[in-house]
């Protein structure tokens, strides 16, 4: 794995150990000579995570719609920042960019990014893996209705199990890494006879 995305808020949250597990894991990503790439934002838990790469001497490359560039929140210090025209062209260049994805603390963006490469993964449109690292539980509620979705039949287990979790998120990245994809159809009671 050389590269990771990851998917998080352009706000800092409501708790100091968001910020310290974002900058535990982008100087961990640096230091293991991968790229980091993002959404190319300076604040928040984005910035956060691009300062940390950088000060490890990792390599960072936001991507960013230009709409949200002109509103001076683009990150000027990256090592490379690729301004696009739609948020489609940003999420689909940061899915060709990265071997891996991950998702910590974030809000509606955050969320639709992680599902929209979910629903791919689940589609057999690639083969990546998705990680979510659950800081302090932000992400418990979620995780138990994606549980709720595969008892009622909506979700197979095979495609619950795409999103790999953990509250370390050096033992989150070290899964990634250890990632072996699994084919299963996307239709639960398709009968094809």
């Amino acid at each position: 794995m050389n590269s990771v995305c990851l998917y998080l808020g352009s706000s800092p949250g409501a708790r100091p150990e968001y910020e310290t597990v974002v900058r535990q894991l982008a100087t961990t990503i640096a230091g293991r000579g991968m790229t980091l790439v993002y959404g190319g934002g300076n604040v928040g838990l984005m910035g956060v995570a691009a300062n940390a790469a950088l000060a490890a001497g990792g390599k960072v490359i936001g991507v960013i719609p230009s709409d949200i560039a002109e509103k001076e929140v683009e990150h000027n210090g990256l090592t490379e920042l690729q301004v696009v025209d739609s948020m489609h062209e940003r999420k689909m260049r940061m899915a060709k960019l990265a071997d891996g994805i991950i998702a910590l603390p974030g809000g509606l963006g955050t969320l639709e990014e992680l599902f929209e490469m979910l629903t791919w993964s689940q589609l057999g449109f690639h083969g990546k893996p998705i990680g979510l690292v659950n800081v302090a539980g932000y992400f418990d509620l979620l995780l138990a209705f994606l549980d709720h979705m595969v008892e009622e039949r909506f979700v197979k287990q095979v495609h619950r199990d795409l999103l790999l979790t953990d509250s370390d998120p050096e033992a989150l990245l070290d899964r990634l890494i250890e990632y072996q994809p699994s084919a299963a159809d996307k239709w639960l009671d398709l009968d094809r006879s």
